[in-house]
This record gives C-alpha cells, sequence and structure tokens, in this order.
C-alpha cells in the first residue's frame, strides 16, 4: 500500500509514524484508518528486526485531534457500528502488537487520537498535550474503545467524569491520572519514546512480546490473566534467549539475545 497520510521513517530498527494532515490537525479520516490498519496488520509484522514503533504527529499543535467530522454526518445506525468497529480492531492491532508501541503525544490527542494513544502500550506527553474525548459535544460517544481503555487506565468515575463532560486534561494531570506515563518538555516526545523503546531492545524480545499478551489478557473477557501468565512463563522457559539470559547473569555479563 502507498501510504497518502502516514510518514514512515525508520532509525536504528525503530519505526517512526507520523500522522500527516497538519492542516486538519491530523484527524483520523477513512483512508489514514484504512493506512494505520494496513500498517498494523501487513507492514509492521514484515519488519522482523524491528525494536519498535513510534506514533506521532505532524507540526506542534496535534498528536491526532480526533475523528474526520465531515465523515461524521455521513453515519447513521449500522453504518455507524460498522465504523466503530473498523476502529477498534485497528487499535486492537495496535494494543496486541508484539513490539512496544509508544504514542509520542506532541499538542491535541482528542477523541479518536486520545483512543489510538490509549491503545499504544505507553504514553510520552510534551509540555503542550492535551488529552479529552469530547464526544458528547456532538451527540455521539467514543466508538474506538474509549470507554474501555479510558476506565481501564485512569478508573470509572474519573473516566465517566471526563466521558461526560468532554472536558480536557493537560500533560501534567494525565500523567497524575496514569494515563501518561512521561511528560517531557514540548519537541522532546519522539526522543522520549525512542529512548524508552532502546530500553526494552536490550530485554528479551520474547519476554517483551509476552509480558505485553500476558498483561491485555487481564482485560480479555473470559480469559483467565493469572493462568495465561502461567502459560507464557512457561514458553518463555524453553527458549535459548532465557538460556542466554540466566547464563549471562551468573557470568556477570550482558546478554546477548536472539530472539529465540
Amino acid at each position: 500500500m502507498t501510504y497518502e497520510n502516514l510518514l514512515l521513517s525508520e532509525e536504528n530498527n525503530i519505526l517512526i509514524v507520523t500522522f500527516n494532515r497538519e492542516k486538519a490537525l491530523n484527524a483520523l479520516n477513512r483512508r489514514t484508518m484504512l493506512e494505520l490498519n494496513h500498517l498494523f496488520s501487513e507492514d509492521a509484522p514484515a519488519r522482523t528486526n524491528l525494536k519498535g514503533i513510534v506514533l506521532t504527529g505532524a507540526g506542534d499543535r496535534a498528536f491526532v485531534a480526533g475523528a474526520d467530522i465531515k465523515e461524521f454526518l455521513e453515519m447513521e445506525g449500522e453504518k455507524g457500528q460498522n465504523m466503530a468497529q473498523y476502529g477498534q480492531d485497528t487499535l486492537f492491532l495496535i494494543e496486541r502488537f508484539s513490539k512496544p508501541v509508544v504514542a509520542a503525544v506532541n499538542g491535541f490527542a482528542l477523541g479518536g487520537g486520545c483512543e489510538l494513544a490509549m491503545a499504544c502500550h505507553l504514553r510520552v506527553a510534551g509540555e503542550k498535550a492535551r488529552f479529552g474525548q469530547p464526544e458528547v459535544n456532538l451527540g455521539i460517544i467514543p466508538g474506538y474503545g474509549g470507554t474501555q481503555r479510558l476506565t481501564q487506565l485512569v478508573g470509572k468515575a474519573k473516566s465517566l467524569e471526563l466521558c461526560m463532560t468532554g472536558e480536557m486534561i493537560d500533560a501534567t494531570e494525565a500523567h497524575r491520572l496514569g494515563l501518561a506515563n512521561y511528560v517531557v518538555p514540548a519537541g522532546e516526545e519522539v526522543i522520549m519514546a525512542i529512548n524508552l523503546i532502546e530500553k526494552t531492545a536490550t530485554k528479551g524480545p520474547i519476554a517483551i512480546a509476552k509480558v505485553i499478551e500476558s498483561v491485555n489478557a487481564f482485560f480479555e473477557d473470559g480469559v483467565d490473566g493469572f493462568a495465561y501468565e502461567i502459560k507464557a512463563f512457561g514458553e518463555t522457559t524453553n527458549t535459548t534467549d532465557f538460556r542466554e539470559g540466566a547464563t549471562a547473569f551468573t557470568e556477570k555479563r550482558t546478554p546477548k539475545f536472539e530472539g529465540k
């Protein structure tokens, strides 16, 4: 697929993805969602040497400031459900990706943009970042998993407040609530995101993938997260990486993981 709204660059095996609709504050239209789905379902999984992925927005005003409202006016009933379903399916691809995905939030992360950031494994917020689920101002609700992931991250009471009032919160409040992992000076979001991925890249890649799977299992309906962890733990002990990591520890040296 040729990407029109996503800019991709790879640095030291870290893929940096920039939402490139600056005039529209990088809003998520149909084309962008199609490209994002393709990126995480086909493109990124084929890049086997990736350490991780950074998502950010073009310019200094917005990460992703929601969805394309003009397209919303075309929705009605079943069309709206189909749109929400595709959005959720796409964000699940991000949440379940086997390598770390970090949102470098460099401005507004509203509506679909906040939902996108929450689907990432980690979030780095610049000082100018603003988060919110303002859908009620349009007479609708979040549809890409916002009511669920926001509740997971900040708790029921605060999630209800933010979703019912539609109010924005700044980076400091997002960090206090646990929505953002870090707050950094404006312009340093991507740098911090890369640093986090480089840190995880020194660990066993199979172990990182199993951590992602096991933490996600906690929120899966009908899945016993503790049982899933036991299974995943057993799988990691049967890897070459485990033997290397344990041996390196006893020999007091840096392990050389191969992802096997």
